[in-house]
């Protein structure tokens, strides 16, 4: 009985000890494969894009407007989602968000005209935009809990998470039709929502520590100061979705129209900007411990500046290659950092507030630089995204003592 006695306490703290300490692991682990399931879904419906064109018969110009609904979805959502949990918690609308989004993303699909498409994407853009200002809004409450800067492990899982939904499905793209492939992904969604949905609803979010300061109450506007710190991140958020928005649509043609590169090589460099991008957000929490947040913005932004230079720049495809690379890495954690400050500062409105600022950035990108493009040359275009990348490294630096007790 003695040895017993002895083994009891060894053996709970070798399990976690504290309920409070197993309890905050059961949560992150919960929201990290949120985020994953987020980049999956999204990613998946993405390759099966141009099935989905076809079959409802679509022009581009269609398409594009269909495409719109995305869009219009996710950002009225993402302004209303922060009263949502406010009301009713981020775990509860996390875990709506995401059946929602499961079973929304097997319509298009089914539809077969534009119309129809943009009808069932509203739907797809609501759901997509409310999981994510709510999983995040999640993540901000575990953070401050945590009283670690883990934010960038969540995202890493959402990059993760693309990449196996965009290799998924382009390894099935050529022998699975749509229809099957989308209701796969439902199927996928509503088990992966049924194992880690139960884990948020049982739990409630963590309150901050004491020695932290609080986000408003719930009801509470936020003041002009708590506004204007907000719109700085949210800024910041803009800036680098922009580059990530520009460099999906925008890489591969640059490659190809401008450097001659072979297709594979062209398609490489939108996939190491996206692995680059997720090596540097697993690797964020490490680099917030040692260098701080506004030292991580500013040697982010810096570094996105000088790569997208390089790849909009360089006279050869490798160092364009190059230049990719570096911008996923330098890229990789100011979102992830802007919108963790802004829901320290109002909580799920400063997350609703950035998000929507960020969402926006990447809807921004892709136009700007086709008119851009048209105007000037599409490396000029691009090299936007190393201004903007800059401009986020300042912002950030101006923002660093931003407080909501206190001004800059």
């Amino acid at each position: 009985m003695p040895l017993l006695n002895k083994l009891a306490p060894a053996l709970r703290e070798a399990t976690g000890g504290d309920p409070a300490v197993r309890s905050l692991s059961r949560l992150r682990t919960a929201v990290t494969l949120f985020f994953a399931l987020d980049g999956f879904l999204f990613a998946g419906w993405v390759v099966r894009i141009p099935a989905i064109k076809q079959q409802t018969g679509s022009s581009a110009s269609d398409l594009g407007l269909a495409l719109l609904g995305v869009s219009a979805g996710a950002v009225v959502t993402m302004t209303l989602t922060g009263r949502l949990c406010h009301r009713f918690g981020s775990h509860a609308v996390t875990v709506g968000a995401a059946v929602l989004l499961s079973l929304s993303i097997a319509l298009p699909a089914l539809t077969h005209s534009a119309l129809a498409l943009g009808l069932v994407l509203l739907v797809f853009g609501t759901a997509y935009g409310a999981i994510n200002v709510a999983m995040n809004s999640a993540a901000v409450n575990l953070v401050a809990a945590l009283r670690r800067p883990v934010m960038p492990g969540f995202h890493a899982a959402f990059s993760l998470g693309g990449m196996v939904g965009a290799g998924l499905g382009g390894l099935v793209a050529s022998g699975l039709p749509p229809a099957a492939h989308l209701l796969g992904l439902t199927v996928v969604g509503l088990l992966l929502t049924a194992v880690a949905g139960p884990v948020l609803l049982r739990h409630p979010s963590p309150a901050p520590p004491e020695s932290l300061p609080a986000a408003p109450a719930s009801g509470r506007r936020m003041d002009r100061r708590t506004r204007r710190l907000v719109t700085l991140f949210g800024v910041i958020a803009l800036c680098t979705a922009y580059g990530e928005g520009a460099l999906a649509d925008w890489g591969a043609l640059h490659l190809t129209q401008d450097l001659h590169a072979h297709p594979g090589a062209a398609a490489a460099g939108y996939s190491l900007f996206a692995l680059t991008m997720t090596a540097g957000r697993l690797s964020g929490t490490a680099m917030l411990e040692r260098l701080g947040q506004t030292r991580t913005l500013v040697a982010g932004g810096a570094t996105a500046a000088a790569g997208m230079l390089l790849g909009a720049l360089a006279p050869s495809v490798w160092a364009a290659l190059l230049g990719f690379a570096v911008t996923g890495l330098g890229l990789a954690n100011i979102f992830p950092v802007a919108v963790d400050r802004a829901g320290a500062l109002a909580g799920p409105a400063g997350v609703a507030a950035a998000s929507t600022l960020g969402y926006g950035g990447m809807l921004l990108g892709p136009p700007v630089i086709g008119f851009l493009a048209d105007w000037f040359s599409l490396p000029a275009a691009l090299t936007t995204v190393a201004l903007l990348s800059a401009a986020a490294a300042a912002v950030g630096y101006r923002a660093r003592n931003a407080t909501a007790a206190g001004g800059l």
